[in-house]
């Protein structure tokens, strides 16, 4: 399958600027057409950086994080050791 890399952008800065519209004219702090918006918005994303892999062997500079990155932010500080609170994990030193 040929992975049409400037399609996947144009869909891309259409989503955005869907997105900018859905925050600019939202009625409600959870208006559901920011949510599909967002929705679109990173499908739109994770389309044009897989086509740019396919195509160009390139990626982005960034990426969308995962949901379960904001149950992370839940974790008591408590519960981590040094090296976890400063944020750096066993291994990081080495590179």
């Amino acid at each position: 399958m040929t992975v049409d890399a400037r399609a996947a952008l144009d869909r891309l800065l259409a989503s955005l600027e869907a997105h900018y519209h859905a925050v600019s004219t939202r009625r409600t702090d959870d208006d559901p057409a920011v949510d599909d918006a967002y929705d679109v918005l990173a499908d739109a994303f994770e389309a044009y950086d897989d086509a740019l892999v396919r195509g160009f062997s390139e990626t982005l500079p960034f990426y969308l994080a995962d949901d379960d990155a904001d149950e992370d932010d839940d974790i008591d500080e408590d519960d981590l050791d040094d090296d976890e609170m400063d944020g750096t994990e066993i291994g990081d030193e080495e590179r």
